[in-house]
């Protein structure tokens, strides 16, 4: 019997998650862990850049940046004092379809902090000598991105398979998108989108479930629901019915980076862990599995291949990526696709699925070591609606996947003949 079977009761699960709902829609999650003099608040809103005009991407990006830039009760500096004071932090990010945020504090620092998050979602002042300074650092930062060729290749193959969606644009935007953002601009999305409504917000580390409670309906108890709030995610496009080929031209590059890939499976779809399985096979064990094995170790034609699921809501995405000399890039491709087709008419063998099954069962605690890892995790299972228990079943269901469930699943997503294949590097354009 594998360890962590044996210690599932030092698992967060549902006796140890205190779990409440506010009157004004905040799901508020708590795992008390008194073996550390800190607590890690983590959570989202769920408003991301797929709100965003089209005329103005990044303008969700760009407002949850400003939240540590000031409030209407402390200045850039006095905000930023406070945290230093008493070693703490707090920042927020932006994804497609949610706001995140995370900080770190001392216990005794609690309430600084969640006081702080409650004025950062709520109040933003967004001063305008701030909006200005980071304007030009997200300026700077595009031109930075537009020069690398993973985040090239990256974005031309979000392009590609997400076409005309919101999952295809650049959550960070374009240079032309960002210039045009002003301040009324933010405080308009901001007085739109930001309320409480579906907001999660997840304490882990030396604090009692009831204070966090407390602390919550003091701090964002009161923030009012909006009556109409218009963000919601369109239908996602088909999978590719063949191969889309594209390539983007970046000068003066040595290396071509090359992002394959198609549709996967949602986060809570029956198929997504069979998957999640099969493709640490195929290209995450050992030295990145079975790409790795062939592209790299076998062949020495990248420097690095690998593959990765990534599952949300509505959809997912599996992608096959590497890096390579531009001379390699057919070579690397035709590698790629065969060995997809070998992993989806093939069953999986024994060992392999064995040594999977032991590793991602191994490492599942490793994540939960932190008071981060704990929150994060926690996030992640209300958000999908998993269960609180789900870290007691999550070795019992890898443990029963089949090779058979991983070939089944996999036929239901893979096809070495309809795939987006997009590389960035030396070359002429394929657009």
């Amino acid at each position: 019997m594998h360890p962590v079977v044996e210690n599932l009761k030092n698992l967060p699960g549902a006796d140890s998650i205190m779990r409440s709902v506010l009157p004004n829609g905040i799901t508020l999650l708590t795992f008390s862990n008194f073996n550390t003099f800190s607590v890690d608040l983590v959570g989202l809103l769920e408003v991301g850049a797929a709100a965003d005009p089209r005329e103005k991407l990044g303008l969700a990006h760009f407002t949850a940046a400003m939240l540590t830039r000031g409030t209407t009760k402390k200045s850039f500096a006095e905000y930023h004092e406070l945290l230093e004071s008493r070693g703490a932090n707090l920042s927020f990010s932006c994804g497609s379809r949610h706001t995140w945020f995370h900080g770190k504090a001392l216990a005794e620092d609690l309430e600084m902090l969640v006081s702080l998050a409650a004025e950062s979602l709520r109040q933003p002042s967004f001063p305008s000598t701030y909006v200005q300074r980071l304007r030009n650092q997200l300026l700077a930062g595009l031109a930075i991105r537009d020069q690398d060729t993973s985040d090239v290749a990256s974005l031309l193959f979000d392009q590609s398979l997400f076409p005309g969606h919101p999952f295809g644009d650049p959550v960070d935007g374009f240079v032309e998108t960002v210039k045009p953002i002003e301040r009324d601009d933010l405080v308009n999305f901001h007085n739109s989108f930001y309320q409480p409504s579906k907001m999660i917000l997840v304490a882990a580390g030396a604090i009692d479930g009831n204070q966090a409670k407390s602390l919550a309906e003091n701090y964002f108890g009161d923030w009012e629901k909006k009556e109409t709030n218009n963000f919601s995610i369109p239908h996602v496009p088909a999978p590719p019915d063949g191969l889309i080929r594209k390539h983007r031209f970046v000068e003066e590059k040595s290396q071509t980076d090359l992002q394959i890939g198609t549709i996967g499976p949602s986060r809570i779809s029956e198929d997504y862990l069979p998957i999640y399985l099969g493709n640490n096979i195929l290209g995450q064990f050992g030295l990145m599995g079975r790409i790795g094995e062939s592209v790299r170790s076998k062949s020495g034609l990248a420097y690095h291949a690998s593959s990765s699921i990534s599952g949300w809501q509505e959809t997912g995405t599996w992608e096959f990526s590497a890096g390579l000399n531009p001379e390699n890039l057919e070579k690397v491709i035709d590698l790629i696709r065969q060995e997809i087709k070998k992993f989806v008419h093939e069953p999986v063998s024994d060992e392999e699925l064995a040594d999977s099954k032991s590793h991602l069962i191994g490492r599942m605690p490793l994540s939960l070591e932190s008071n981060s890892g704990i929150a994060n995790g926690i996030l992640t299972i209300e958000r999908f609606n998993l269960g609180l228990d789900y870290y007691q079943r999550y070795p019992a269901m890898i443990e029963a996947i089949t090779p058979t469930q991983v070939m089944n699943a996999s036929q239901k997503y893979l096809d070495p003949d309809k795939l987006v294949i997009a590389s960035a590097g030396l070359g002429e354009d394929m657009l």
